[in-house]
């Protein structure tokens, strides 16, 4: 089983958990995701199954749009509805003006600092362990890129936004950055991801729904390998230049870019190649399988 599969993950369940299910429906032995989402999250989760963990951080990668709820007044120890509440206080509405133009303020490249409830490492453990512990570890603000973020609705106090952003960008922490500029604080109420790498929100499948497929139907939701990598050019080989790859040897191949990475194809898709200058085209990675 090699492909990828786009799980509309419900709330509730862990990422892990949700591999695990789709684990169990299609018996594969190879599994992962591209991207976690908390429990109290909800949509997309690409699913890798069999060569496609190969090619997995291709989506780790790419961009992902978010529809983000987030409450004003009310500030938690992980800056969602999970946390215990540290910080409350009586906040008067803005004018939709107002919130808009401080949530366009946060339109193109900025610096984010991680929350201490993440999955980021300091000394081999996830943030979040110390602060269980109630341990604070100074992080690095990271630049983050935010290529479109829309105001979609305001019921003060509640707020809804969608946001287009770059790996790893906080949406938690976006909505307290956001009420920081306003003057108070704020917290996610509901997260919802609604597209990786410009998959489409129709192409997902619950749970229950794959559980309620017969086998042929199942089969239907994986998508082929190559979907995720189609932002770089194909490449058609021979059977001999596909041998020779696949033997580690360099193939020669003109009118090629430097540095560029290529799809490769002998009749399928076999993984991925790149053209170094005066050596030839070298194996990036390869599958095991043929999609």
């Amino acid at each position: 089983m090699n492909g990828l599969l786009l799980l509309d993950k419900s709330l509730g369940i862990s990422s892990n958990q949700a591999i695990q299910k789709v684990k169990r429906l299609f018996s594969v032995k190879k599994i992962g995701h591209t991207g976690n989402l908390d429990p109290l999250a909800s949509g997309m989760l690409p699913i890798c199954m069999g060569d496609a963990t190969k090619f997995a951080q291709y989506l780790l990668d790419a961009d992902k749009v978010y529809e983000v709820e987030g409450c004003l007044g009310i500030q938690t120890t992980t800056a969602d509805t999970e946390g215990d509440v540290v910080v409350q206080e009586s906040v008067d509405a803005f004018s939709q003006q107002e919130l808009l133009s401080v949530i366009e303020s946060f339109q193109g490249i900025s610096e984010q600092i991680p929350p201490m409830f993440s999955a980021l490492k300091h000394k081999g453990q996830p943030l979040y362990h110390y602060a269980l512990k109630g341990i604070d570890i100074p992080r690095q603000a990271r630049s983050i890129h935010l290529s479109s973020i829309k105001l979609i609705n305001y019921q003060h106090p509640f707020f809804t936004i969608r946001v287009q952003s770059s790996k790893g960008t906080y949406m938690r922490t976006l909505v307290e950055d956001i009420a920081q500029k306003l003057s108070t604080v704020a917290h996610v109420t509901k997260l919802r991801r609604l597209s990786t790498a410009g998959f489409h929100q129709q192409d997902m499948v619950t749970i229950n729904n794959l559980e309620s497929m017969d086998k042929s139907e199942q089969l239907k939701k994986i998508l082929p390998m190559d979907v995720m990598v189609m932002q770089f050019p194909e490449l058609h080989l021979t059977e001999e230049q596909t041998i020779q790859l696949k033997h580690g040897q360099v193939v020669s191949y003109d009118g090629l870019i430097s540095q560029q990475i290529y799809r490769l194809y002998q009749d399928d898709f076999i993984g991925l190649g790149q053209y170094v200058m005066k050596q030839g085209l070298i194996v990036k990675r390869l599958c095991q399988h043929q999609s």
